[in-house]
């Protein structure tokens, strides 16, 4: 079963691996939420030094 992609270039969805441009396309869902994430807290303090750079903390 073939699932929706989306290019990593352009941003246009696709069936294929590869997108017109060239680009490579990748799922463009999130990955599922698991509540025993153990190194979710890991993540969440890389993210921080982003998040406080663009203002939105």
């Amino acid at each position: 079963m073939k699932h929706i992609l989306k290019c990593l270039s352009c941003g246009k969805y696709t069936l294929n691996e590869k997108c017109g441009c060239g680009g490579n396309a990748v799922t463009p869902k999130p990955a599922k939420y698991n509540p025993d994430d153990k190194y979710a807290r890991y993540r969440r303090e890389a993210k921080m030094p982003e998040l406080k750079e663009r203002g939105l903390i």
